[in-house]
């Protein structure tokens, strides 16, 4: 048994954001975007060529596994249209609907409303409860490796459009009753919505045979 728990890997810890600024000074540039470039090649190609649904499990549960924390030290830092920037953003934003399910309800609740075809586009999440937002989100993610790649990434981009849309509204509701909500929500959606512009040019690289 002592033997078999040696042989064993262990799975890596999170690291805080504050080790992660540590450990990124220590690292060079060059080489850290290598590695980033490298693992998502092999993420990607990997997941896709196989019809394991174990492996696409796994994979679409990498956060869970590794931590996000080490996840952003690896790929976050990438440029936006590159494949390792689009995969930080797909499974960084997962990793919101996992932990704040019920804002994410709430928001997609009043932006599918206001962005009905963005709405369509990222996928049928009627009612839009919680629980929903959580099969959307791994559906969205599932798509990366089991579907068209450039699709998983306009269905992303399309949840963020809603979502914003929904900040925005609420935004607006705040607006003279609760003006730090309202900058916060402003500023969110802003945010998001530049995200989902960067998910569909790398949905457009993909398509043009250039993202890496």
């Amino acid at each position: 048994m002592p033997d078999e728990q040696q042989r064993r890997p262990r799975r890596p810890q999170p690291m805080t954001p504050e080790q992660i600024e540590v450990h990124a000074e220590s690292v060079d540039p060059a080489k850290a975007s290598e590695i980033a470039h490298e693992t998502a090649r092999i993420l990607v190609r990997t997941g896709r060529a196989s019809d394991d649904p174990k492996l696409t499990a796994t994979l679409v549960d990498l956060v869970a596994e590794l931590g996000l924390s080490t996840v952003a030290d690896l790929w976050s830092r990438q440029p936006a249209v590159s494949l390792p920037g689009a995969l930080w953003r797909v499974y960084a934003l997962r990793e919101w609907i996992e932990r704040d399910a019920a804002g994410a309800s709430q928001d997609y609740f009043e932006g599918r409303i206001r962005a009905d075809v963005p709405a369509a586009i990222a996928g049928s999440a009627e009612p839009p409860s919680p629980d929903a937002m959580r099969d959307l989100g791994h559906a969205i993610l599932t798509g990366v490796y089991r579907g068209e790649f450039d699709t998983a990434l306009e269905r992303a981009a399309a949840f963020c459009e809603v979502v914003a849309t929904g900040r925005v509204h609420r935004a607006d509701l705040n607006d003279g009753r609760d003006e730090p909500a309202a900058r916060t929500q402003t500023i969110s959606a802003s945010n998001l919505r530049a995200t989902a512009t960067d998910l569909r040019r790398a949905a457009a690289s993909w398509r043009a045979g250039t993202l890496d």
